[in-house]
């Protein structure tokens, strides 16, 4: 998906007349969060995952 600075400004605009100036700030800051949050789920699934995939070794 790619966005040019045209679509970028329209989408902004958007986004400043729905939300309004004061929640804008409260808004990115959430998202932000919440893409920390999913990225740092991704990373940990797939540690898990990892030492699942490990066999133990008979001794």
């Amino acid at each position: 998906m790619n966005l040019g600075a045209t679509e970028l400004i329209i989408v902004l605009a958007i986004l400043l007349v729905l939300f309004g100036g004061a929640k804008l700030p409260k808004l990115a800051r959430s998202l932000g969060q919440a893409q920390k949050e999913f990225k740092q789920g991704v990373t940990d699934e797939s540690n898990s995952e990892d030492k699942t995939d490990e066999k133990p070794k008979d001794a």
